[in-house]
Parts: structure tokens; C-alpha cells; sequence
């Protein structure tokens, strides 16, 4: 019964655990400029959802263009 209720336990940790990582933040380290004068940036943003670039860049994008920034490059993206 003890060894029954323990695999259990195990069991719904690692299923907690789980979902915690694929709610997990990515950070992204990215490139972009602004024109007239011409400025570049290299900075670090978190984004939530899946960590890859294409979900980093359709997040970052609309950010970016609030700020007068256009984006450039993906330059890495990993989970926290």
C-alpha cells in the first residue's frame, strides 16, 4: 500500500512538474534597429510560450514596432 501511494506521489509530481516547464518563460536575445539616425540595439527580452524562435519573434515583433524598433535577428532563445 505504501510503495502504491508513493508511485502515485511520484507520479503527480512529475506530471506538476511537467506542466510547469511548458508554462516556463523563454529568454531571447535578439537584434534591432530604429532609422533616421540609424541606431542598433542587442538586448535580452522573456517571452512567454514555447521556446523557439519563430513563437519569440511573433511576440517580439509588435513590442518592438511600439518602440519605433524593427526587428533584425534572433540571436538565441532558452528556456529559464
Amino acid at each position: 500500500m505504501k510503495r502504491m501511494l508513493s508511485i502515485c506521489l511520484l507520479a503527480a509530481g512529475l506530471a506538476l512538474s511537467a506542466a510547469a516547464s511548458a508554462q516556463a518563460a523563454c529568454t531571447v536575445e535578439y537584434k534591432a534597429k530604429r532609422d533616421n539616425p540609424l541606431e542598433l540595439f542587442f538586448e535580452v527580452a522573456v517571452v512567454p510560450g514555447p521556446c523557439n524562435a519563430a513563437t519569440a519573434q511573433a511576440q517580439l515583433r509588435p513590442i518592438l514596432a511600439g518602440r519605433g524598433l524593427t526587428l533584425l535577428k534572433i540571436l538565441s532563445v532558452r528556456q529559464q
